[in-house]
């Protein structure tokens, strides 16, 4: 009798992993949800829009975009923290999750709560000022603002913004006192340096890209190590002699903590498999991306390192937002 009450309860003690293993053999056998927090027609959103038929295909199935703008990218990012890790729901990660962590000073959800899945791409941003300033390099810059200590001003596309810390970090590697001028989007902050109302500003490669090629801006440096494809000519900002300097906006996938293993598996192998496609990479490359693949490991100490980044010139700026 106590053999068969032990059997019994061992049999008992099996049954989740049972039941775990069975539902990641069945997975998946609904349309998956991907998570957005952006409102559409943006990089990511458009990013997305290209990813999750091709990620369908790969795993049977239909992914349906939900777009959750808001809060700096928070609320689409708690949503996808606080639902069950099923493999339903997916997020579109992209840098608020590495910034964010870094400036609020209370989040919504918890970083560890999300789990990367793989890194798509990325797009370097872009040093530009007026070409009419007479500025060829960011060495001419850093010298022009350190002789006008606190005279001078940038732009960006809002507090807390990748633009915004971009600028951030070049202040604090080149030791320069520059005031901060937020507009509402990038498009007004260009216009301001177009009209000569600030004095430089960081953008995305490719929105600003039509108007450095047209003459209307002058690109001093792009963020990221290497040159870009579509400015070949113009060097980093670590040719330019700030050590260390990166940046980059980016995009990929994430999920909720806690997936079941050969789920997570699933996810992670279509995603590469999506990856490498042509007209994948074409594609990204065609919306001024840069195709980057990386998997969930690499992803996770990457977004590891670029929180304490932020955190680093958060502190610098003192930047805390509520």
């Amino acid at each position: 009798m106590q053999r068969r009450l032990v059997l019994t309860l061992a049999a008992l003690t099996c049954l989740p992993f049972v039941a775990s293993t069975a539902s990641a053999q069945t997975w998946p056998a609904r349309p998956i949800k991907l998570v957005v927090p952006f409102p559409p027609g943006g990089l990511i959103d458009n990013m997305a829009r290209l990813v999750a038929p091709k990620l369908g295909q790969e795993l049977g199935q239909a992914i349906v975009i939900d777009n959750k703008p808001g809060a700096g990218g928070n609320l689409g990012a708690t949503e996808a923290a606080r639902t069950t890790p099923d493999g339903y729901t997916l997020l579109m990660a992209s840098p608020p999750l590495t910034i964010n962590p870094a400036l609020y000073t209370k989040l919504p959800y918890k970083p560890e709560s999300i789990v990367p899945l793989g890194l798509l791409g990325r797009v370097p941003n872009v040093l530009v000022v007026n070409p009419a300033s007479g500025i060829q390099s960011v060495a001419d810059l850093s010298a022009r603002i350190k002789a006008k200590p606190g005279q001078l001003n940038y732009a960006s596309n809002g507090q807390g913004t990748s633009l915004h810390l971009s600028a951030e970090l070049y202040k604090s590697q080149a030791g320069l006192f520059v005031t901060h001028i937020p507009y509402r989007g990038a498009a007004a902050g260009l216009t301001a340096v177009m009209a000569d109302e600030v004095s430089l500003m960081f953008d995305n490669l490719p929105s600003a890209l039509g108007l450095i090629n047209g003459g209307k801006l002058k690109a001093l440096a792009v963020t990221t190590p290497q040159r870009s494809n579509a400015l070949p000519n113009v060097p980093t900002m670590q040719e330019a002699g700030l050590k260390g300097y990166q940046v980059f906006a980016w995009f990929g996938l994430a999920a909720p903590a806690g997936l079941p293993a050969a789920v997570q598996q699933k996810i992670e192998q279509a995603l590469e498999r999506v990856a490498q496609q042509a007209e994948v990479k074409a594609a990204i490359q065609k919306a001024g991306a840069e195709p980057t693949w990386v998997n969930a490991q690499g992803m996770a100490s990457f977004m590891q390192a670029d929180t304490a980044q932020w955190k680093t010139v958060a502190a610098y700026a003192k930047i805390a937002l509520d």
